[in-house]
């Protein structure tokens, strides 16, 4: 009998360890790279680097993705920054409207995943960082799943957990020069 239960309680703790495990890689599965661009040298004065974006590399792989992690109310997220003008670093011009916007107002563009095939433009999201907040419209995509072609300015896909913000974005979470910076931390949510 005491063999049985030893035997019952581990076939149990088996049965449960797996259901977890199944669960979890369930979890993590739900947002895996669905496949890789290969980089090619830009052409000359193609690739724009304002705001010290990056070119792509020739021969290098970069990860695509049609998906980005769930939204919750504190989502995590990195802040990059982004010229929605004519000209700028964001190339054309933006998706949700196919127009070219200002820098001095707080705009973003989400990764394909959150961009949710423009279901979010012109809504409202909260963007906060070490203590302070700012409410900027959805315009644009920051494209996860294409990159290194013209279209694309020849930068690599965007990650899929980027929030792409304009200058005001930044100036209104405390920093005067995103260039020295790079990209944040941040979390969001919807308004």
């Amino acid at each position: 009998m005491r063999n049985f239960c030893l035997i019952a309680s581990l076939l149990l703790l088996f049965i449960i360890a797996a259901n977890y495990n199944f669960s979890e890689a369930s979890r993590l599965q739900a947002c895996r790279p669905s496949g890789t661009i290969t980089g090619k040298t830009p052409p000359p004065g193609k690739c724009n680097q304002e705001n010290d974006s990056d070119c792509c590399k020739a021969g290098k792989k970069y990860k695509t993705y049609e998906c980005s992690p769930s939204i919750s109310s504190q989502t995590r997220a990195t802040l990059t920054i982004n010229s929605f003008e004519e000209g700028g670093d964001g190339g054309g011009p933006s998706e949700c409207d196919d127009n070219y916007h200002s820098d001095s107002i707080p705009i973003v563009a989400l990764s394909t995943g959150w961009y949710n095939g423009g279901s979010r433009c012109f809504n409202n999201i909260t963007i906060r960082y070490n203590g302070r907040s700012v409410s900027a419209m959805v315009v644009d995509e920051c494209d996860s799943t294409m990159g290194c072609d013209d279209d694309h300015d020849y930068q690599p896909p965007c990650p899929n957990t980027i929030v792409d913000g304009s200058k005001a974005v930044w100036e209104a979470l405390g920093i005067s020069d995103p260039d020295d910076v790079g990209s944040i931390d941040i979390t969001w949510s919807e308004d």
